[in-house]
């Protein structure tokens, strides 16, 4: 804030100091037109010494407009009143669902998934580095089979399903929030100056970028690849597909009035929680302390599945209210009618709308705890019955002979 206010005030020295400028030498200019021809040319020299001034005001006058730009973009949305204090370990659980599976012995995703010929690590190393795979035979129908589901689920409930792009102009990037403190998680084309997105939020906020929006709630189930460096991630979940450089998803993205976000976002959560239902996963919510929220979101939810080779819960999808923060950004608004809050008359007008997020199907991340959750002693991995439908009916994946 303290930036903020500084480059607000040398901004304004600028913008006075430039008007005052240009207000003399346009005084100067109706000086010279009626000046004798004695006294002209000393009023030639000031003006063209003033104008030398002026262009110098000007463009200090630009310069710090693009610093307070950057002091304003810097600044991270409001956070919620009731959201929990602190770090990452100071979450709060709000709800326990299922009980956790106890097997014997349990083996991780990289190996399930290796037996059942169904992820290549090695290959997906030697192709593109690390943190890279493939997704065969099993995988790569698996893949296939959670992102229909996801999107049957999305329709269902009354998303529009989209398609989105995967390179964005910087304004999108930077309107979403993720070219501040983001910005090393962030792949950038120089060349072209375009980003591969982390999330199809990205593309699904710029849709509706510098637009006046009607008929809300407007919803949309984006699937797109995403694309993070994972910068500073060394040894947390760095081994199999938990946590890699490219992986697709299915991203839920709502526009709602500022007024319903708060229940919209109830709305989301009820839904990644119907879709983990539906997978038979044993899970918890997790309301994200405010010192781990990232720069846009005003709350966040998260939804982590139990990994029985960890012995731990980990993320699997999150969904965050980001109020007006991205609108203001992106200049995504409505049009109001004059109308009574609370007893408090509100004037018509323009305002800005609230945009929300919900993580519905990590395809990598799921794919990693349906093999890790759903192990047999058997070698096999049960297959939860609503997902039956996508697999050809199969009740087990079983590893070829």
């Amino acid at each position: 804030m303290d930036a903020l206010l500084a480059a607000d005030d040398a901004r304004r020295a600028a913008v006075a100091r430039a008007d005052a400028l240009r207000a003399e030498q346009k005084t100067l200019g109706r000086q010279v037109s009626k000046a004798s021809a004695e006294d002209r040319p000393a009023l030639l020299a000031r003006a063209k010494s003033l104008a030398e001034q002026v262009k110098t005001a000007q463009d200090e006058q630009a310069a710090r407009d693009v610093a307070l730009r950057a002091a304003q973009l810097a600044l991270p949305n409001i956070v919620i009143e009731d959201v929990p204090a602190g770090g990452e370990e100071n979450f709060a659980t709000l709800a326990l669902v299922g009980a956790p599976p106890v097997v014997a012995e349990p083996r991780d995703h990289v190996e399930i998934g290796a037996a059942l010929r169904a992820i290549d690590m090695e290959r997906g190393a030697k192709v593109s580095g690390a943190r890279f795979y493939f997704l065969t035979g099993l995988g790569a129908q698996l893949e296939l089979a959670l992102v229909n589901m996801a999107m049957d689920q999305a329709i269902a409930a009354g998303f529009t399903p989209v398609i989105a792009p995967a390179l964005v102009k910087p304004e999108a990037m930077e309107g979403t929030g993720f070219l501040g403190e983001h910005a090393a998680e962030v792949y950038r084309l120089a060349e072209e100056e375009m980003y591969l997105v982390g999330t199809s939020e990205v593309a699904l906020a710029g849709y509706h970028a510098d637009e006046i929006l009607t008929d809300l709630p407007l919803r949309y189930a984006g699937f797109s690849s995403c694309f993070r460096r994972e910068a500073g991630s060394y040894g947390k979940d760095t081994k199999g597909i938990i946590r890699v450089h490219w992986f697709d998803k299915v991203e839920m993205f709502c526009y709602v009035p500022a007024e319903d976000a708060e229940d919209e976002h109830q709305r989301l959560l009820a839904w990644e929680r119907e879709f983990l239902d539906k997978l038979e996963f044993a899970y918890r919510v997790i309301d994200v302390a405010a010192g781990d929220l990232g720069s846009s979101a005003a709350r966040k939810f998260d939804c982590e599945a139990w990994f029985p080779s960890q012995g731990a819960y980990r993320e699997l999808t999150s969904t965050s209210n980001c109020t007006t923060f991205q609108a203001r950004r992106l200049n995504i608004r409505r049009r109001v009618a004059a109308s009574t809050r609370d007893g408090v008359p509100v004037p018509g007008g323009i305002e800005p709308v609230a945009t929300l997020n919900g993580t519905l199907c990590a395809i990598a991340r799921t794919i990693a705890c349906l093999l890790d959750h759903h192990q047999q002693p058997d070698g096999s991995v049960y297959v939860p019955v609503a997902l039956r439908p996508y697999l050809g009916g199969r009740e087990s994946l079983i590893p070829p002979c």
